[in-house]
């Protein structure tokens, strides 16, 4: 870890959440995150603490320094950095320099802590499980084609990025009307409902937020190692699980790649094949995308030898590469468009198109 103090040259842009600055440190020129629920907003002269480790490391989600602390231009020394307070108690960041108190939605103090007290099922509801952020934008836009007036909540999990303000997905699916209500559960923070756990998210958005549909997933930056348990690929097992455990109808989104270079993750990743043959002790709704023969043999062979249809029940969707309308929403996973890897994108349109077909009526 390595942090060094620089100053603030200009805010670039911002949006609810987040600030991209352009900063001075190590005598060069950079960019530089700021979330101002932390670090407080930021401005032109500001002296700023900044995390340098991910880019000193040349990590693909490391292209910015991130901002620790800020010392306001002529606050002085002993100036106050960040004075918000929220109504509730539970922190987020938890015995980290920069935890961060919530008001969690399910707390003592939260107007909806008497609807969650001995709450425990979702009564059917459809939870789509995916593997990567990026899936979210095709697998809402499914939804909203085929049930134009169902309500989707986005709950986002602690395993990758924790400041929900970081995806650019989220607000873009969110102005476009694909997502409804935003759930940041567990350590991310940032969503219109905080939750604790995953569990706990999921009944805030069927019971606070009226969704019929719930999409689950890490955020931006999942991490891999090349083991068999040490990825973040882990997540989406672990939320085919929770979905269960409180009533609801997991689907499982396939990762799925024709044009990824790395063996482990051609064809059907080795992350999607590890959560649902060891990781998702409850039987899912796998998406199987309808693709030109040579692919889905591969992505059939795959999901066999690896056990899945041992545990799971496959459900095959979706019209090839015909994809739904994002209404604007840009798609791209790993620098990749749905022009360079279509089977990506129609995987994950496959599960929106699913989950869409459990809700009860015509669709």
């Amino acid at each position: 870890m390595r942090t060094v103090w620089g100053t603030v040259i200009a805010v670039e842009a911002e949006r609810a959440g987040l600030q991209r600055l352009r900063v001075e440190a190590d005598g060069s020129e950079a960019d530089a995150l700021n979330y101002p629920a932390l670090s407080g907003s930021c401005g032109a002269g500001d002296r700023v603490l900044l995390n340098t480790t991910a880019v000193d490391l040349g990590l693909g989600t490391g292209g910015s320094h991130l901002v620790v602390a800020r010392l306001h231009a002529g606050s002085g020394a002993d100036g106050v950095s960040l004075d918000d307070p929220s109504p509730g108690h539970v922190m987020k960041l938890r015995y980290t320099p920069l935890q961060r108190d919530v008001l969690a939605v399910e707390s003592q103090e939260s107007p909806h802590h008497a609807l969650l007290e001995d709450a425990d099922d979702v009564g059917g509801m459809p939870v789509v499980c995916c593997g990567l952020h990026s899936q979210l934008p095709l697998v809402a836009a499914a939804i909203k084609r085929d049930r134009p007036r169902a309500r989707v909540a986005w709950c986002m999990t602690d395993e990758a990025a924790l400041p929900l303000a970081l995806s650019e997905f989220v607000p873009a699916c969110t102005a476009a009307g694909l997502v409804d209500l935003t759930v940041s559960c567990g350590q991310a923070f940032g969503g219109d409902l905080e939750a604790v756990t995953l569990h706990s998210g999921l009944l805030a958005a069927r019971l606070v937020g009226e969704a019929d549909i719930v999409i689950v997933g890490i955020g931006p930056g999942v991490v891999g190692t090349g083991t068999a348990f040490g990825h973040g690929g882990i997540a989406q097992g672990e939320a085919v699980n929770a979905a269960s455990a409180v009533g609801g109808r997991p689907v499982a989104a396939l990762r799925v790649s024709f044009a990824d270079a790395r063996e482990r993750h051609r064809g059907v990743s080795h992350h999607t094949l590890m959560a649902l043959s060891r990781i998702a002790l409850a039987p899912a709704t796998v998406a199987v995308p309808r693709l030109p023969a040579p692919e889905l043999a591969a992505i059939e062979s795959a999901l066999t030898d690896a056990g899945v249809w041992e545990r799971h029940t496959r459900a095959d969707a979706g019209d090839g590469y015909e994809l739904p309308d994002t209404r604007g929403v840009p798609c791209r996973s790993m620098g990749r468009t749905p022009a360079d890897d279509p089977a990506f994108f129609a995987a994950a349109a496959a599960a929106g198109t699913v989950a869409a077909g459990m809700l009860p009526g015509p669709s």
